[in-house]
């Protein structure tokens, strides 16, 4: 059963984000997850959620996942994200009808 990382980022420092964003699609692929949604256009339907930019990662499974979030090829990166943004992240695992 597939497994979602979904982000919601306000990029504080773009400059940097870019560094993250262009560094970050590739290891993506590597761990076996793509884009799903990558920033465009949000338009709020119901609700009050602060959405900024929001990230859609779809993985084999949630342990692929949290393998990507988890290894030691991320953090690196993962340390640039958290310091050119503020971010809301979650994985939820996928249903299977």
């Amino acid at each position: 059963m597939a497994g979602y990382l979904i982000a919601n980022i306000e990029v504080t420092d773009p400059a940097k984000f870019e560094e993250y964003r262009q560094k970050v699609a590739p290891l993506i692929a590597q761990f076996g997850g793509r884009y799903l949604v990558r920033g465009g256009e949000v338009r709020r339907l119901e609700g009050n959620l602060p959405i900024q930019r929001l990230v859609v990662l779809e993985f084999p499974t949630a342990e692929a996942a949290l393998r990507f979030y988890e290894s030691s090829e991320y953090q690196p990166l993962l340390k640039v994200r958290l310091a050119s943004t503020r971010s809301d992240l979650v994985l939820a695992q996928g249903y299977s009808g």
